[in-house]
């Protein structure tokens, strides 16, 4: 018996004809509906003519988790005073409660891809709802841009309705073909915000969108369940009615949970997507006593809580993020956005006026994000790159979607792709990667189960692949064969949902070690065959012991926990790897021990032998490598390197360490000083000698003898002065005025030729005994450019330093002459220096 009561006090009832008239007119529409008014119950069940308000129509309902679409359908069955499975149904991986008469499916956005794969034009269903579209996961996203294309190409007939409590409703409505928005008014009851935060400041976990971090509490302050726990404890002292807590992940929910283990009167239930049924449906019902329920964001939207009256909010949610440069996917805890704040909020007045209580200080409310950070921009694409390929665009540049993939992560999706043999060269789909689409696994899980059954059996590697398709209690280890024990013994909810998964995945791998006409697995022991698989699955991640820590073949270091099963291992398969913050290596949460054999059969495309010369250890160093990636497997010398790759090798040294592994005699240096001083004043045709211009101009001044160097030490024997006169400009002319422009040496009056100093570019320098100078009244100069004169004492010590001779001659030289004569009588002191004799003698010489 429908309970019409229930379906009356839902307020979306009211906004029902105007989403009548929008999918009517336009076949698409936004549905806007506070959380509680019923617009993931009642607006199916109306659509589906099963109210007996609109024809009898086929609706398909997508939900983002498993819980929600469980939930869903057994709160519309409910209302409809049937059993789940009859008018409605829902359909979750592994899981299918569907009858003939079912009019409404309730199913998750990943097994809604799975059946537009097969079926584009989704016969026989006339309506989709995709429920919650604001959470903006990567499924969600690439569901809304197929079922458009089917609309658009296959089935105009097709109705489109995107729902949630807060959206970007105008993108979603420009996504639709200018999609009708429409909005329920709910009849939610007021809430009242406690700012709640820790006495001393949490460090601030990544912003959506920021920086990957790691899994398993990341980025959250260890302070935080306690104070969390503190707040619960005072919300169920102030405030009447059950509190639901949201945490952002299972581990602190644990945590917290344990902090309230001796609570007297109130039941604490943990609530999250690897919680049993029976807790599930436990959250769902009232209870007898008073209720803690401590969740993660999958109670935010399509869960209502009854007997809720108080929210404690952390404030912190769990996003994917992938790290390309590492190849390591993670969940990461940021800052829930203010759209999620206002949907936890909610859930404290759908049935009465609430409290929230948030973790957090008004003024950081203020720098939430608004909305969260779409899959699409952080996540892993690879599962996405590979369902685009299979509706066949490969780029998705043809998709509709409110942010395009960024080109970085679909450059890394397609390179996994291609590996595992899912797309060939130009981006097509092939064969293998269409069966790889339909497993409904993540294309590396695929690929480790169709190849690993022929070679483990189809048992084996179904059960490893469902142990790495969802992430496994902590409890369980770091290693994955005792892990994969632990769940063969296990009899808690994740266990039963393992084995449902092994049940689906051996049919498959069965098919696949037929197809190689044996049974497989053969003489190959239990941990052995786990690593394949996981090796399989994760061949870049295969990784060798070195000094203590993990090198991965992608080149990534990788530790693992003191006490893990995988001490000792000389190699590992890495499953799950995540980056602790501040951490200098990728930290292992779950592997598998393997050897090298299978870290080559399982890494085989990266496996190259091949020569390598470089500059190391300050000489030339020849071997020829086997490498498995960035791991050496094998090096001996080699003897007869090319000589393109020796040549390679000493350019490398000469830029490392210097043009000074060269000869440079005095002579060298001096020339290389005076052809700056020209490029410096003249410019061209004179050559730049600085390192970067010699550098890039090697093989016009440093060959032939370059090209017949070996090592270090035949470098030494260059004669870098001999070399660099390659570089003057013969070919105009101007090589011939090299002397004339920038003499190493200048005849001065007193008849001494004297070395010019060009260390400085800018002003050379002479340094000159002063009576060596006298009768010259102006200062010399070289390519017009005035020397800086150093006039020296008889002991050739500085006396003066002048640019302008005539000057100093008139301004400086009384001063000096004053100091000087006292010190050498000897020399001569004449009283006009500008016309008097110049000399390399003292007094009594010239006397002579």
């Amino acid at each position: 018996m429908i309970r019409y009561d229930a379906l009356d006090a839902l307020p979306v009832r009211a906004a029902l004809p105007a989403l009548d008239d929008a999918l009517e007119t336009h076949g698409t529409a936004v549905l806007v509906a506070p959380p509680g008014t019923g617009k993931t119950t009642l607006v199916p069940l109306a659509l589906a003519g099963l109210l007996g308000e609109a024809p009898a129509r086929r609706v398909v309902v997508a939900e983002p988790r498993r819980i929600a679409a469980r939930a869903a359908a057994r709160r519309m069955a409910w209302l409809l005073g049937e059993r789940t499975g009859d008018s409605v149904g829902y359909t979750v991986r592994g899981e299918r409660v569907v009858g003939r008469r079912t009019r409404v499916e309730v199913v998750t956005t990943g097994v809604l891809l799975q059946r537009l794969q097969r079926d584009q034009e989704l016969a026989g269903v006339d309506v989709v709802v995709l429920d919650e579209c604001h959470e903006r996961h990567l499924d969600a996203d690439t569901a809304a841009a197929f079922l458009w294309d089917v609309r658009q190409l296959l089935r105009p007939g097709l109705r489109l309705v995107a729902a949630s409590a807060t959206t970007d409703a105008e993108g979603w409505a420009r996504l639709l073909g200018g999609a009708p928005v429409v909005e329920a008014h709910g009849a939610a009851h007021e809430v009242e915000v406690v700012w709640a935060p820790p006495r001393r400041p949490s460090p601030a976990p990544a912003r959506a969108g920021g920086a990957p971090g790691r899994s398993h509490g990341p980025g959250v302050d260890p302070a935080l369940p306690a104070h969390v726990a503190s707040v619960v404890r005072r919300a169920l002292a102030e405030r009447a009615g059950d509190v639901l807590c949201f945490l952002p992940g299972v581990g602190e929910i644990a945590r917290v949970a344990g902090l309230l283990g001796d609570l007297e009167g109130v039941e604490v239930l943990q609530v999250h997507g690897r919680a049993p049924a029976a807790v599930q449906d436990a959250v769902l019902t009232p209870g007898r006593r008073r209720r803690v329920v401590l969740a993660t964001s999958v109670a935010e939207s399509s869960l209502t809580v009854p007997g809720v009256r108080v929210v404690v909010d952390s404030g912190l949610a769990r996003e994917p993020r992938v790290d390309h440069a590492r190849g390591l996917s993670t969940l990461t805890t940021v800052r829930a956005s203010r759209a999620a704040a206002r949907q936890r909020a909610g859930r404290a007045g759908r049935e009465a006026p609430g409290v929230v209580y948030r973790c957090w200080s008004q003024a950081e409310d203020a720098r939430l994000p608004r909305f969260p950070s779409p899959e699409i921009k952080v996540a892993d694409l690879t599962a996405f790159a590979l369902q685009a390929a299979c509706w066949g665009d490969p780029e998705a540049s043809g998709l509709a979607l409110l942010d395009p993939p960024p080109g970085g992560g679909m450059a890394a999706a397609r390179s996994v792709l291609a590996a595992v043999g899912a797309v060939d060269s130009a981006g097509r789909v092939t064969e293998r990667g269409a069966v790889l689409a339909r497993l409904g696994l993540h294309p590396r899980l695929g690929r480790a189960l169709l190849d690993a059954a022929p070679l483990v059996g189809a048992e084996r590697a179904a059960e490893v692949v469902a142990l790495l398709s969802e992430e496994a209690p902590r409890e369980y280890g770091d290693d994955l064969a005792s892990a994969l024990r632990a769940a063969r013994r296990g009899g808690d909810a994740y266990a039963a949902r393992w084995r449902a998964e092994v049940r689906r995945l051996r049919a498959v791998a069965g098919e696949a070690v037929r197809a190689h006409g044996g049974s497989g697995g053969a003489g190959l022991p239990e941990d052995g065959a786990v690593g394949l698989v996981a090796a399989l699955a994760f061949p870049e991640r295969v990784a060798r012991a070195d000094g203590g820590s993990f090198l991965m073949v992608s080149g990534t270091r990788a530790e693992v926990a003191e006490g893990s099963g995988l001490r000792g291992a000389p190699w590992i398969a890495v499953a799950v790897a995540d980056r602790p913050a501040g951490g200098r290596h990728a930290r292992v949460r779950l592997g598998a021990a393997v050897d090298e054999g299978i870290a080559r059969r399982a890494a085989g495309a990266l496996l190259t032998e091949r020569d390598e010369v470089h500059w190391g250890d300050g000489d030339v160093v020849a071997r020829r490598v086997e490498r498995l990636g960035a791991v050496e497997l094998a090096v001996r010398p080699l003897r007869d390197a090319g000589p393109g790759l020796v040549r390679a090798a000493l350019v490398e040294g000469l830029r490392r360490e210097g043009f000074g592994l060269l000869r440079w005699s005095p002579q060298a240096g001096v020339v290389r000083q005076r052809l700056a001083f020209l490029r410096r004043h003249l410019g061209e045709p004179w050559p730049d000698v600085s390192d970067d211009a010699l550098h890039a101009r090697l093989a016009e001044w440093l060959e032939p003898e370059l090209s017949r160097a070996r090592r270090r030490a035949d470098l030494a024997r260059i004669d870098a002065g001999e070399a660099l006169g390659r570089l003057l400009p013969w070919a105009s002319g101007q090589a011939a005025r090299f002397d004339e422009l920038a003499p190493e040496r200048i005849t001065v009056p007193s008849g001494s030729r004297v070395r010019i100093d060009y260390s400085d570019p800018e002003r050379p320098v002479l340094a000159v005994k002063l009576q060596e100078m006298f009768g010259l009244r102006e200062s010399p100069a070289v390519a017009g450019v005035p020397l800086l004169v150093h006039l020296l004492s008889p002991a050739g010590r500085p006396a003066a330093v002048t640019a302008d001779l005539a000057s100093f001659w008139r301004d400086g030289y009384r001063a000096v002459r004053a100091e000087l004569r006292g010190r050498y009588p000897k020399h001569p002191w004449p009283e006009d220096p500008a016309s008097a004799e110049p000399t390399r003698h003292t007094t009594a010489r010239l006397g002579r």
